[in-house]
C-alpha cells in the first residue's frame, strides 16, 4: 500500500509541473542559491529530447505504471520498472547537479518518491520467501 500511495503522489506532482508547462507559470519554489525551480523547468533538459513535451509527462506516465504494477503479486517487473525510474531519476539528479548546477525542490520530491519505491520492491523482492 505505501508504495501506491507513494505512485499517487508521483503523479500528483508530475501532474502539477506538467500544468505549469503548458501554463508557462512559475512554481512556488525558492529561487536563490542552489535551488532554482524555474532555471531546472525552463532549462532545455525539462522537455523531452526533440519535442516540447515536458518530463513530468513522463513522470505521469510511469507513476501511474507504477500505481497499476502495485495491485500485482511482488515480482521481477516491480524490480525491473523501479530500476528504470532510479535510472532515470539518477540522471535527472546528475543533470541539475553537474549541467545547471541547481536543484528543484518540485523534482527533488519526485526523485525521492522514485527512490522509496525501489527501495520497497527490492526490500519485497528479498524478504519473499523462494520457491519450492
Amino acid at each position: 500500500m505505501a508504495a501506491l500511495a507513494l505512485s499517487l503522489a508521483g503523479v500528483g506532482i508530475s501532474i502539477y509541473l506538467t500544468l505549469l508547462h503548458y501554463a508557462g507559470v512559475t512554481p512556488a519554489c525558492p529561487m536563490s542559491g542552489p535551488v532554482d525551480c524555474e532555471a531546472v523547468l525552463t532549462s532545455s533538459y525539462s522537455v523531452i529530447a526533440g519535442s516540447t513535451i515536458p518530463t513530468s509527462v513522463a513522470g505521469i506516465v510511469w507513476f501511474a505504471v507504477s500505481a497499476v504494477i502495485w495491485g500485482w503479486r511482488i515480482g521481477p517487473l516491480h524490480l525491473l520498472w523501479s530500476a528504470i525510474g532510479l535510472a532515470t531519476a539518477l540522471y535527472l539528479v546528475f543533470v541539475e547537479l553537474v549541467v545547471i548546477r541547481v536543484i528543484c525542490l518540485w523534482c527533488t520530491a519526485a526523485h525521492v518518491l522514485v527512490f522509496a519505491i525501489a527501495l520497497i520492491a527490492v526490500t519485497l523482492w528479498t524478504s519473499r520467501e523462494p520457491a519450492r
